[in-house]
Order: C-alpha cells, then sequence, then structure tokens
C-alpha cells in the first residue's frame, strides 16, 4: 500500500496544489514560477524515488520568498499526512552528498519535533533570480509541519548552486532511508514513548 497525501494551500500570496507518493519512482512534475526551485524539487524527487506533483501560483512579481517558503510548508504537511503514525518507518536517516567541489550532510530525525540546524555556507546571495537564503526558509517550514529533525551542514563548496543542489539532494537520501519501512520493526512505533 503506497503512502501518499494531497495538500491545498490558498493564501493571500500563493496557490498550491502538492502530491506526494513516498514509495514512488522520482516522477517530478514541478511548476513554482521559480526554475531554481522547480530544478531542486525535482532533483529531491528524483533522488528520493518520491513522485511529487507541485502547481503553485505566488506573487513572484514582489520576489519568491512567499513561494518558496509555502511550498516548503507543504512539502511538509504532505510528508507528515503521508507517514500517518508512522508504525515501521526506520525514523532515521542520513547523507553525505557530493556535489563537484561541494560535500554536504543531512541527517533526519522523525522525531514529531520540529528542529532545524542549518549550517549550509552559502557564498553567493544569488544563484540567478534566486535568493540563497530562500532554501533556509523552505527548510525551515518543511520541518515545522513534517514535525521532524533536519541538520544541514556544508562540509566544502565554493559554488553555491552545487552547495544548494547538495542539501536537497542528500536531504533527499536521508528522508528515503528514514521513511523506509524496517522489516525487523514493522507494525512498531520507533519510538521508547510508544507515539511519535
Amino acid at each position: 500500500m503506497q503512502r501518499t497525501a494531497e495538500i491545498k494551500r490558498k493564501t493571500t500570496e500563493t496557490d498550491i496544489e502538492l502530491s506526494l507518493c513516498l514509495d514512488g519512482s522520482g516522477i517530478a512534475e514541478i511548476q513554482t514560477g521559480s526554475g531554481f526551485l522547480n530544478h531542486m524539487l525535482t532533483s529531491f524527487a528524483r533522488h528520493g524515488r518520491f513522485d511529487l506533483t507541485v502547481r503553485c501560483t505566488g506573487d513572484t512579481w514582489v520576489d519568491y520568498h512567499h513561494t518558496v517558503e509555502d511550498v516548503g510548508i507543504c512539502l511538509g504537511e504532505a510528508i507528515a499526512a503521508a507517514l500517518g503514525d508512522m508504525r515501521g518507518v526506520t525514523r532515521f536517516g542520513s547523507a553525505v552528498i557530493p556535489m563537484d567541489e561541494a560535500l554536504v550532510l543531512a541527517a533526519v530525525d522523525l522525531s514529531g519535533r520540529a528542529c532545524l540546524g542549518y549550517a549550509l555556507e552559502i557564498p553567493a546571495q544569488k544563484v540567478g533570480d534566486f535568493d540563497t537564503e530562500l532554501a533556509e526558509e523552505f527548510f525551515l517550514g518543511l520541518v515545522r509541519t513534517a514535525r521532524m529533525t533536519l541538520h544541514l551542514r556544508s562540509l566544502a563548496g565554493k559554488n553555491s548552486h552545487h552547495i544548494i543542489e547538495g542539501a536537497f539532494k542528500s536531504f533527499a537520501r536521508a528522508l528515503r532511508q528514514a521513511v523506509s519501512i524496517d522489516p525487523a520493526a514493522a507494525g512498531e512505533i520507533p519510538s521508547t514513548k510508544g507515539v511519535l
């Protein structure tokens, strides 16, 4: 049985429809109005083997802030909804991904607690027309609604595009591991509390 979710969010700033399948094959159909965000979400889906569809109309004439943050919020909501009570999941995942000269670590805990440890050192303020500070806003929105702990750390890198893309890819790989079903603990909640 595939773990899926559909999220709709409409505000005065954005109108978003998002669907996610955690047990997919990496198919992505992404239209956010931001070419760079489209690229990052496509990489996330591919390397996590998540099927992801995003349609977002946002106030991009202001900038990409609301679009990026709200897409992160919706993706986090979809992850949480698709996981349900998280029975049988591995819970923890980590990955270190090289992207040319960049090296980025991601570690995930599906803890039920929202926490972002963000230590990406991004030298440029923009990649194309994308403000690089928005990468943090995306992940903040996501961890809050997914109720997960996520640490992102750049271990090396000079190219801002490579560092951010490495973060999305390493997060995808870490999340893929964390949401996988542990055959030894199928049907169990992976916590001493009995709930996540």
